[in-house]
């Protein structure tokens, strides 16, 4: 598959990634990139990740046959707003966040108006490391990336799109928005929460310097997520907060439960508890891929 024109609109470490990979493979005769500062044109120019940067959204958008945006969450339905008269009609709109309930329900609406189609990804792939300047062209494979149609979506655009994903190396599912919601609340959007308070508390300045100088390879590694994008990161837990809340609810009662084995000093209960995580963890196919946080 081949596509004419590729727009990213917003030109971070996905967006860059996904521009790597496009120029790469060969996968469109021109990827452009909209970004918001100069400096940000000249950074994209000079990692070649794509074949052309301007601050004008619909000069990046006019003529593409397929629009990806990479903002954060909060941006993308004013960003819609602003460059709808700029698509082109049949044009495949889709975007890489992490909620998809609340990006579907405002940005379909703006796409479908413009005669286009919008069908939401999100690959579950990234790192903590922020812009292009962190931006690698193999992001995306073996990666999997849920593809979240609904019943306005034409089987044949889910199907274009899930071969764009295929192309990248990545290994699209398709699921429901409000699955899709659910299922990242526990497995992304939690660790993200934990690492953050991990690391809030533990390397607080009310404890002594000393603290952190006992902090080793296990705190570097369960924290590592918390240095992502806190602007990104505001607008996931905004947008995701029903879900987000209730399995962090349900997270605390279980911290609870192994707080009173501990005040009970009720050994066989704490050693069911770490027995059956290290089972788990043990069983999962994900623990020998290469790290790679969304």
């Amino acid at each position: 598959m081949q596509w004419q024109k590729v727009t990213i609109v917003g030109v971070g470490l996905l967006g860059g990634s996904l521009g790597l990979a496009l120029r790469q493979r060969r996968l469109a005769r021109q990827v452009v990139g909209y970004v918001r500062r100069p400096e940000s044109v000249t950074a994209c120019l000079g990692r070649r990740v794509v074949d052309f940067a301007t601050q004008d959204l619909k000069e990046a958008v006019t003529g593409s046959d397929l629009v990806v945006l990479a903002t954060p969450i909060a941006q993308m339905r004013t960003i819609a707003e602003q460059m709808q008269s700029a698509i082109a009609p049949n044009a495949l709109v889709t975007d890489v966040g992490s909620v998809k309930g609340i990006v579907i329900q405002e940005l379909e609406p703006i796409v479908l108006a413009a005669g286009a189609h919008f069908v939401g990804s999100h690959p579950m792939a990234g790192s903590e490391q922020m812009g292009v300047e962190a931006s690698r062209g193999d992001l995306f494979e073996n990666a999997i990336c849920a593809i979240t149609p609904n019943k306005n979506s034409p089987p044949e655009v889910v199907t274009r799109l899930e071969e764009f994903w295929t192309s990248l190396g990545a290994r699209p599912i398709r699921m429901a928005p409000d699955m899709h919601d659910d299922y990242v609340s526990r497995s992304s959007h939690l660790p993200h929460v934990i690492a953050a308070e991990l690391a809030n508390y533990v390397l607080s300045p009310v404890h002594p310097k000393e603290q952190a100088l006992l902090c080793a390879t296990g705190f570097r590694d369960t924290t590592r997520v918390a240095s992502g994008s806190p602007e990104m990161w505001r607008d996931i837990a905004l947008a995701n907060r029903k879900n987000l809340a209730r399995v962090l609810g349900v997270f605390i009662e279980d911290l609870r439960e192994f707080q009173i084995s501990l005040e009970t000093g009720d050994g066989k209960a704490i050693e069911e508890f770490f027995a059956v995580a290290k089972q788990r963890r043990d069983n999962w196919p994900g623990k020998d891929a290469s790290p790679s946080p969304e």
